[in-house]
């Protein structure tokens, strides 16, 4: 899967996203994913495989567990194990769900 695979992705569960941050104010619930890190295997003093570390992160304005749900669902019909956190952001009034994937080759 590719960064633009996984964009398409995301934009078919029907909620706004972006890359990073939007441009301007979205109302959520709302998207936005960007690469972390990468662990790639490396053998021979190459790297052998690549391997990218996403965020996903879903935003929305109370505890909404069907759309928690709807990016589940989705990470996991492309076949995307996940990390889950959740965290209240005061500042903005907002709840934050990070879901830490792995993207191979991509």
């Amino acid at each position: 899967m590719t960064q633009a695979e996984l964009y398409q992705a995301l934009k078919s569960i029907g909620y706004p996203v972006a890359y990073g941050s939007f441009s301007s104010p979205v109302t959520p619930p709302f998207i936005t994913y960007q690469f972390s890190y990468s662990s790639d295997m490396i053998a021979d003093n190459q790297n052998y495989v690549e391997i990218s570390n996403f965020q996903v992160e879903l935003y929305t304005d109370k505890k909404d567990l069907a759309a928690e749900q709807k990016v589940q669902d989705k990470l996991k019909e492309l076949g995307l194990p996940y990390r889950k956190f959740e965290t209240f952001l005061d500042t903005e009034n907002l709840y934050q769900i990070l879901y830490e994937i792995q993207i191979l080759g991509g």
